[in-house]
């Protein structure tokens, strides 16, 4: 007995030990977005706010130290749900690597096959320094083409994620943020990981059939420390920011073009003109498109979370895995426990 339990638990603790130590290694990982790359960049354009708001602000000192405490205000860790984030990221992190493994790259392989009745994607014409400008032009541009329209996805199963019931139990998870820092990005719900996996995989699948129906293979996208070249803009241009207490508006049009920390800001807030806005993760065009767009140019109205209230749930690592899942299936043991009412009922009349 003792021996068969050994067999299952070492390769189980293998597995959660490996998983723990790639989570370990996202700091030096370009493909992560807590990249130390992408967080000394956030922390430069914080500084730019910073400096900004203490130049009209005489009371605010232009110091080391000061710069801190706005990097790392005490209203935001010394909430309890700040450091739930930092036990979540640890907790979920070595389920999530496996969630998104599994289900994106399934998913792709699937519907790629499915268009193109061959094997499984793999890179066809690789950008090398002495390709030729046609094979540069026809990378970027299927690299914004792809990128877009797996934001367009993304958008789509955003706003499901908003407006169906039974995807919002599992989705206001996120929303349930009182505050905000880099770390708060990965409280997400499993089943929510699954949904956004599988949702996207089909997109780049998609996409990914068609090119190769197109050219003959799948073109390489631009690249920059292995990342795509404009998810590493996106990454660098201040990404951990959008999870933060640091307001960053881009100036006049841009901020229509390419999504800023300001614009999840208010997808975040519980405020009425906030609610359901800013569904878009890279290019708020499909916001504008959709009427689901709103920046103001200042945060004054900008509350986290789901109401004023303080939320009375997901105080644990499992409250947030346990709570979705219960709220979500009690709509169908109610109407369950009806429909065995009837039946008793009608068992009783029949007597």
């Amino acid at each position: 007995m003792f021996d068969a339990f050994t067999q299952l638990a070492e390769p189980a603790f293998e597995f959660i030990i490996t998983q723990f130590l790639i989570v370990l290694t996202y700091p030096i990982s370009p493909k992560q977005r807590i990249f130390w790359l992408y967080l000394c960049s956030s922390s430069v354009l914080a500084f730019y706010v910073f400096y900004i708001s203490a130049k009209h602000d005489s009371a605010t000192k232009l110091t080391v130290r000061a710069f801190v405490r706005f990097l790392f205000p005490t209203e935001v860790w010394r909430r309890s749900s700040a450091w739930l984030d930092v036990r979540y990221f640890f907790f979920h992190q070595i389920f999530r690597v496996v969630i998104y493994g599994t289900f994106l790259t399934g998913v792709l392989n699937l519907t790629f096959e499915f268009i193109t009745n061959g094997p499984s994607p793999t890179g066809g014409s690789k950008l090398t320094i002495d390709s030729n400008i046609a094979d540069i032009a026809i990378s970027t541009a299927y690299m914004f083409v792809l990128i877009a329209f797996i934001d367009f996805a993304a958008y789509g199963i955003h706003y499901l994620q908003h407006k169906v019931p039974i995807l919002w139990e599992f989705h206001k998870v996120h929303h349930s943020l009182e505050v905000m820092h880099p770390l708060s990005n990965y409280r997400e719900h499993p089943i929510d990981n699954i949904v956004y996996a599988a949702g996207t995989g089909l997109a780049y699948g998609l996409l990914m059939g068609f090119a190769s129906n197109l050219f003959g293979y799948v073109p390489d996208m631009p690249h920059l420390l292995g990342v795509p070249l404009l998810i590493f803009a996106f990454n660098i241009l201040g990404y951990n920011l959008r999870h933060s207490h640091v307001w960053l508006r881009w100036p006049g049009r841009w901020s229509v073009l390419f999504a800023s920390p300001a614009h999840h800001h208010i997808h975040h807030s519980y405020h009425p003109d906030h609610i359901d806005t800013n569904f878009a993760f890279l290019f708020p065009f499909w916001d504008v498109l959709f009427r689901t767009y709103h920046l103001p140019e200042t945060n004054k109205d900008v509350r986290f979370g789901l109401s004023a209230q303080p939320t009375t749930e997901y105080k644990s690592c499992l409250g947030i895995y346990f709570i979705p899942i219960r709220s979500a299936l009690a709509p169908a043991f109610k109407r369950l426990e009806r429909v065995l009412k009837q039946l008793t009922i009608r068992i009783h009349r029949q007597r």
